[in-house]
């Protein structure tokens, strides 16, 4: 019974607001959500990452060691991605974001906070990193079939992951201010991008619900398959296998729709938008699912 309330601890304030957010959409279905993309995307995320990587106990090497993992995974993620991908006759560059950018920051970080507390916060902020990085480099390199660094130094998270590592490998004592600074601009942020998800729900529209179901599923599905197989491989355990479990069965990240709306084409921007819709869906089933045997085994 204790494991049951807790996994209710754990969804009920996540779920609850992504609802908010979908019924404010539905209500104003104009409502414009330019402030909350501005503010997470260039202070929010930044001070997230801040906060959540130098003031919860994360070391260096924990840091390091959950980068590696993260990247290892999306190499998973991305074999699985291609082989669907091509089968089904898509565009196997343009259309594999979607599948290899799970949504680690806006649900994946507040999870891992009710889960596991603080610890898990630090770890799954590093694996978030990694996916951070990746949409403005991998991600616009996918969509827009070519690269440029001017993305990457343009994007702010990057400065705050830098400076977050500077922080760890000196071994710097976080300033007061600075600390609660980043605390309030956090879960301001994890409450206003769960609130946007909800809001992002009411306007993604689905152009083919067949192809749409099988890549949503290959997402929530695979992606968890593929964390606790790595998990295994590198027998690890504790809560941070935990965090890993849970920031790899994540659904698709919304980012990979607006980075998709920037530099691909009508076509492959309304599948990306049909697979972010229905690994969404399908996650408020397999979540408690995923979070559930965390809790259980991981602990």
């Amino acid at each position: 019974m204790e494991l049951y309330l807790k996994l209710f601890e754990v969804l009920f304030p996540v779920f609850f607001i992504i609802g908010v957010g979908y019924y404010l959409g539905k209500k104003d279905p104009k409502l414009n959500t330019k402030f909350i993309t501005d503010f997470a995307g260039n202070i929010g995320t930044p001070a997230m990452i801040f906060y959540t990587i130098t003031t919860t106990g994360v070391t260096l090497s924990v840091f390091i060691e959950y980068f590696v993992y993260a990247i290892l995974i999306i190499g998973g993620f991305s074999v699985i991605g291609l082989i669907f991908l091509f089968f089904l006759k898509k565009d196997v560059i343009s259309e594999l974001p979607p599948l290899i950018l799970p949504n680690t920051g806006n649900m994946g970080i507040p999870l891992c906070l009710f889960a596991y507390g603080t610890p898990g916060l630090g770890v799954a902020s590093a694996i978030a990193s990694v996916i951070i990085l990746f949409h403005f480099t991998i991600g616009v390199f996918l969509a827009n079939k070519k690269f440029s660094f001017d993305i990457v130094f343009k994007n702010a998270p990057t400065y705050g992951i830098l400076i977050s590592v500077l922080f760890l490998y000196f071994n710097w004592e976080v300033p007061k201010f600075l600390e609660n600074t980043t605390f309030l601009l956090t879960y301001a942020t994890i409450f206003l991008v769960l609130m946007s998800l909800g809001v992002a729900l009411t306007r993604l529209k689905v152009k083919s619900w067949n192809d749409a179901i099988i890549l949503g599923a290959v997402r929530v599905i695979a992606g968890p398959i593929v964390g606790f197989l790595f998990i295994k491989f590198f027998k690890l355990s504790g809560f941070a296998a935990g965090v890993l479990l849970i920031q790899s069965s994540m659904p698709s990240a919304v980012l990979t729709y607006l980075v998709g709306s920037m530099y691909s084409s009508k076509r492959v921007v309304d599948n990306v938008s049909s697979v972010i819709v229905t690994s969404t869906l399908m996650s408020f089933i397999t979540i408690p699912i995923i979070v559930f045997i965390a809790l259980k085994y991981f602990m």
